[in-house]
């Protein structure tokens, strides 16, 4: 097997285009996920009740191409750390929209108001420098991650699944046979079949509306800016500046995921700003290409089988002589 890329820019081929989806502006609207459906006539979805706050479509899958997570924290709210004001960090969150701030009566109060919803009695929220109690609420749209070493490329076997001009990684549904080999080969876990055709079924980057030089239909529904599309090194720059500038408020847990090609799968087409680990948004901290042994396997069980070959020539030259 030989490593595999996106196409390299030049004449044939524009530069590659990814997503940047800043979680720190995520209101949690849900225009994307109903963007998505739309535009590309996914079946509808999420239409039970899950338990699970506001997230009603759970995880990515066959029908669900963009997922919105919601993530309720007992946890105080970016920018309250020493040598920041109070009053930056209102402004900061009206303008960033992180969390929710709960009033509380002051230090220590047990107030109903002040429980956190399915709290045990008598437990309270954070309590802010200031005497506020806090609950953060993170919000954030996921997609297939387009990777630039893409395990499912590696294993599929009909040529369903290929890398376009535009360096992002699309299913062609007509020509998958539901072999279902792509779907453990995903290192996160995007790719799902339809349970009513068996097939293969993930976000397309909106392939068709590239073509014709339309940005993809979640950003384009996107009320905030927080699903960002282009070329992805500009993307890269202006992702950069961003957690800079949530470092200087004062958010210091404000982090880029996926966005570095040293990673295990190359660097994601897809990459995100978390304000927390990326284990509490259902992401993999450490996320590799499960393909990755798949040569020096090969090379072990050609060894094996020359190994076989010559024991079993050598035996039979050993009887001729006999």
């Amino acid at each position: 097997m030989t490593e595999q890329g996106p196409p390299q820019p030049g004449a044939d081929h524009p530069p590659r285009m990814g997503f940047f989806t800043d979680t720190s502006v995520c209101i949690g609207c849900k225009a994307c996920e109903v963007a998505c459906k739309e535009w590309n006539a996914v079946p509808a979805d999420g239409l039970e009740l899950t338990g699970m706050s506001y997230d009603n479509s759970r995880r990515l899958g066959s029908e669900t191409w963009r997922h919105v997570a919601f993530i309720e924290q007992r946890k105080p709210l970016g920018g309250q750390e020493p040598g920041v004001s109070h009053d930056d960090v209102d402004i900061f969150r009206a303008a960033s929209g992180l969390g929710v701030t709960i009033a509380s009566p002051g230090p220590g109060a047990t107030a109903p108001e002040d429980a956190l919803p399915g709290a045990p009695a008598g437990e309270t929220s954070p309590i802010a420098p200031d005497g506020r109690t806090e609950l953060r609420w993170l919000m954030s749209s996921d997609v297939c991650k387009h990777c630039t070493r893409a395990a499912c490329l590696d294993v599929c076997p009909t040529g369903s699944l290929f890398r376009t001009e535009f360096g992002t990684v699309v299913v062609q549904e007509d020509i998958c046979n539901g072999c279902g080999y792509c779907i453990p080969a995903c290192p996160y876990g995007v790719i799902d079949q339809r349970p009513d055709d068996g097939r293969a079924w993930k976000c397309t980057l909106c392939y068709d509306r590239l073509g014709v030089g339309a940005e993809p239909a979640c950003a384009k529904a996107c009320p905030t800016d927080s699903i960002q599309f282009g070329p992805l090194e500009e993307l890269r720059e202006r992702a950069a500046s961003r957690v800079a500038q949530l470092h200087g408020a004062g958010v210091l847990d404000a982090r880029l995921y996926g966005e570095d090609p040293q990673d295990g799968v190359g660097g994601d087409g897809a990459f995100f700003l978390l304000l927390d680990e990326p284990e509490v948004y259902g992401l993999p901290p450490d996320p590799v290409v499960t393909t990755r042994d798949l040569p020096s396997m090969w090379r072990y069980a050609a060894a094996a089988a020359v190994t076989l070959i010559a024991g079993v020539a050598v035996s039979f030259l050993e009887r001729s002589h006999r």
